[in-house]
């Protein structure tokens, strides 16, 4: 009987563990297949590339945290016009479904 009840109860953290393992794994496959380019940029523009033709949400943020650019786009590829931004560090954070992704953007 106690035997049973172990067997059980190592199975349910076992399934639980490897879970997570998998979530984490497609979390880190989402940002490899990110691609953000030129970046430093000085033509005031980006590219922002992935492999799904997911909806994705796109978000810059200031240093100071304050959202300075928010759109949503499906596709594989979008260019973002950066005209209104000023030189500087930005932070550029990307969602799609249950993932997301943060990466610095540079412009001289």
């Amino acid at each position: 009987m106690i035997q049973k009840y172990l067997y059980i109860f190592f199975s349910v953290i076992f399934f639980t563990l490897s879970a997570s393992a998998q979530e984490k794994k497609s979390a880190t496959e989402f940002s490899e297949q990110v691609s953000i380019y030129p970046n430093p940029t000085t033509v005031y523009k980006v590219t922002i590339q992935t492999e799904s033709y997911a909806t994705k949400e796109v978000e810059i943020f200031d240093m100071l945290g304050k959202k300075v650019v928010g759109l949503t786009f499906s596709g594989k590829e979008k260019e973002i016009s950066l005209h209104n931004l000023k030189a500087g560090i930005y932070i550029i954070k990307i969602k799609e479904e249950n993932n997301s992704t943060s990466r610095k953007l540079v412009i001289k």
